[in-house]
């Protein structure tokens, strides 16, 4: 193999297979079970790449789980009127008090760094937690990072393994993925089987 980086990148990411929290990972399943026997709803939020993977998998929760996921980021038009008139860090706790947030339904969070007010990076992630526990609703979060606010102030944080400072953005967007793939594959939450 010529690159030395491609070789070092899967073995990372072997490294952070072995070392993920699976543990947590049944707990949210779990507690997603517990949320589509209440039919309680899953807003998915996410920033830059994990709003792409906040998209994907309202999608799978959906089809695959029958369980009631919404993403703020899948509509532009209501998306940007709001970064407009009320600000980008009010965009998802707007967006959550529109949709009637109870505390029957849920967030799930996608981010690397999961919000840091001294930082002022991704207000609006930490905006929405806090309007979620005004709600009483749960809070769960895929992070790449544990001293952002949103490992601190979930019910169930995950955060993806740290095999290499340099790498945090790609492992953790990827392994958002494959983690919840594997939500919507378990039994538990799996109501409908995908086509192949």
């Amino acid at each position: 193999m010529k690159s030395k980086f491609v070789k070092n990148f899967f073995h990372g990411a072997r490294e952070v297979i072995s070392q993920l929290d699976l543990n947590k990972l049944d707990k949210l399943i779990e507690e997603l079970k517990k949320l589509k026997l209440r039919q309680g709803r899953l807003f998915i939020l996410g920033v830059g790449g994990s709003a792409g993977n906040a998209s994907h998998a309202v999608n799978d929760f959906r089809k695959i789980c029958e369980i009631q996921a919404y993403c703020p980021t899948d509509n532009v038009s209501e998306l940007s009127a709001r970064v407009n008139d009320e600000g980008f860090e009010n965009v998802f706790s707007q967006w959550l008090r529109i949709s009637l947030l109870k505390s029957k339904d849920a967030l799930l969070i996608f981010s690397v760094g999961g919000g840091n007010l001294k930082k002022n990076v991704s207000v609006n992630i930490i905006n929405a937690i806090k309007f979620a526990h005004k709600k009483k609703a749960k809070v769960f979060s895929i992070v790449g990072r544990d001293d952002g606010y949103a490992y601190k102030k979930s019910n169930i944080s995950i955060k993806i393994p740290t095999y290499d400072g340099k790498l945090v953005t790609p492992y953790s967007e990827s392994f958002q993925v494959l983690l919840w793939h594997c939500m919507v594959s378990d039994s538990r939450l799996q109501k409908n089987k995908t086509k192949w």
